[in-house]
């Protein structure tokens, strides 16, 4: 059992993250705007803190996240730009404040176009038409490499709202995406690259259940996971439907 504290608790990741960490028997602290939209019967069971993460300093931060074995930060959309950097930026700069003993080790959010396409480094938020709505990961990225936080960068696809496939059948990867790219891809222009990537995006369409329980599943500071970032894909020769994905993500609650 851990000590845990998670953070956008009422999203869809997040209250998957804390109802298999309930499930699990660790202890869970959650910092949510609004207590209501919590599970009934989950609020009585954790330690809640009601409160605006964006209206928070380092300072507080840090004392929110002290005595913490994990933070697992589910907080924050990427489609809302500069907002999402800011809360990255602002939990980090809580947890660097700590001793760095004190430190839990951290969880953040990502996508798979922040990964790499293949040995050239390219990644699918460098392509284009990408940029222009996946900016933030790349700017959260770069905030996490330069702390000496421990650190990891869960990066799906889109993740739905289905019935846990199990991390045994999933494929996963560290910096690179998790599905085979073509040889041929590697020196393709930019434009020519995007379909390739587009066209592998539903076999990285996976279950938020199983995003949740891969974070869970490894929480070691010196993990095989720690200062990577982390691509998840269906079994091989699967291939997902996002359904009602875009509504989701509209309907899902950052904090």
């Amino acid at each position: 059992m851990s000590r845990l504290i998670v953070f956008g608790a009422t999203g869809s990741l997040g209250g998957h993250v804390l109802r298999e960490a309930l499930a699990a028997g660790h202890e869970i602290t959650v910092v949510v705007r609004t207590p209501e939209k919590l599970p009934a019967e989950a609020r009585t069971r954790v330690s809640l803190h009601k409160g605006d993460l964006s209206a928070l300093g380092p300072g507080e931060v840090a004392e929110l996240v002290r005595g913490q074995c994990a933070l697992i930060n589910c907080a924050g959309l990427v489609t809302e730009g500069q907002r999402f950097v800011e809360i990255i930026s602002l939990l980090v700069a809580g947890v660097e404040a700590m001793p760095a003993a004190a430190r839990p080790v951290c969880w953040f959010l990502g996508g798979a176009a922040i990964l790499d396409i293949d040995k050239s480094g390219r990644r699918g938020v460098e392509l284009p038409l990408m940029k222009a709505t996946y900016w933030p990961h790349q700017a959260n990225f770069e905030r996490l490499s330069r702390s000496g936080l421990a650190w990891s960068l869960l990066c799906p696809g889109p993740m739905v709202e289905q019935p846990a496939l199990g991390l045994n059948r999933l494929r996963v990867s560290l910096d690179r995406l998790p599905v085979h790219v073509p040889a041929f891809a590697s020196a393709l222009p930019g434009p020519l690259l995007l379909p390739v990537f587009a066209r592998k995006i539903p076999e990285m369409i996976v279950p938020y259940a199983d995003a949740a329980a891969l974070m869970l599943a490894n929480l070691a500071r010196d993990g095989v996971m720690a200062r990577h970032r982390v691509g998840l894909a269906l079994p091989v020769g699967m291939r997902g439907k996002k359904d009602n994905w875009r509504a989701r993500r509209r309907k899902s609650t950052p904090q």
